[in-house]
């Protein structure tokens, strides 16, 4: 278990740069609530009659959803979101959750990536989520700096026979593992997280990269898989509104808000952090924390 459980430890906490709260925006915030709730396994932290904070540990935000007035459904090719990821502890985890949505009928996708074992779902808004879980990076295969990832199929069986355990929402040992991106322009994109943010590219996949502090397999993908070019969404579409990137203390975090400012990328100071978008339009909060919090 120990050995299970150490890549998360590892690669999001300091001194890492990692992914934290997912900020979206919905058209039926109690609906799309209830969903997370019964589907996903997720627990109110914290609601109002426009937003709700969701949680796995009773303490850390992991997910926000707000109902903006005006607001319309999530439609054609647009930057935004293409998933965020949660990452259980262990792959019992992953058995509890999969058969979870076996037995509830919510249609869900599968996959093996190498690096880790993942399922696909989509929220009733048409939001991508990811729950995965990684394999030990000692396992992992690094070659002249990248990782190997591929998609392959899910040993669903395999996983079942980890737990028999009955479902009981996620674990509260949940966290953020990583978002993935829909970009207009892939290669300005990857230039901004690498040179501005202070990530790396990982690993690549035709039309995709895949960026990471501390040597994970990524922390933020981003792809052009809706076409090259795509425009940044109406303001009052249903998906990603903000995501935070949580850096370690505030050296950190002052060293990349100065090369942003020297990119000439808008940056705002607001109560919780600094606001700020990447070339494509997906807006980051900049706050501090620890495991990815």
């Amino acid at each position: 278990m120990d050995k299970d459980v150490l890549p998360m430890d590892k690669f999001h906490q300091s001194p890492n740069v990692t992914v934290g709260e997912v900020n979206l925006k919905v058209k039926d915030l109690q609906n799309t609530v209830s969903f997370y709730e019964t589907v996903i396994g997720l627990k109110v932290l914290e609601r109002t009659a426009e937003r709700t904070v969701l949680t796995a540990d009773g303490v850390t935000a992991l997910l926000s959803l707000e109902q903006p007035k005006d607001i319309i459904p999530l439609a054609g090719r647009y930057s935004g979101l293409y998933h965020f990821a949660l990452l259980l502890p262990k792959r019992a985890d992953l058995a509890v959750f999969l058969r979870h949505l076996i037995q509830s009928g919510y249609r869900f996708g599968a996959a093996d990536h190498y690096v880790s074992e993942a399922i696909y779902i989509t929220d009733p808004e048409g939001n991508g989520i990811e729950i995965y879980r990684d394999r030990p990076s000692s396992e992992w295969k690094w070659e002249n700096g990248f990782v190997e990832m591929a998609t392959v199929e899910l040993d669903a069986e395999g996983i079942l026979k980890e737990s028999s355990e009955p479902w009981n929402g996620l674990s509260a040992g949940t966290i953020m593992g990583h978002i993935h991106l829909h970009v207009g322009d892939l290669k300005q994109t990857e230039q901004f997280y690498n040179d501005v943010l202070g990530f790396k590219t990982v690993s690549y996949y035709p039309q995709a990269a895949f960026v990471s502090t501390g040597g994970y397999h990524h922390h933020i993908a981003i792809n052009t898989w809706k076409g090259a070019g795509v425009p940044t969404p109406p303001q009052n579409m249903v998906g990603l509104n903000w995501y935070t990137i949580v850096f370690p203390d505030e050296t950190a975090r002052q060293k990349v808000i100065s090369q942003l400012e020297q990119f000439g990328a808008s940056v705002k100071k607001e109560s919780e952090g600094y606001m700020t978008s990447d070339p494509a339009g997906n807006q980051i909060r900049l706050v501090l924390g620890s495991k990815g919090a």
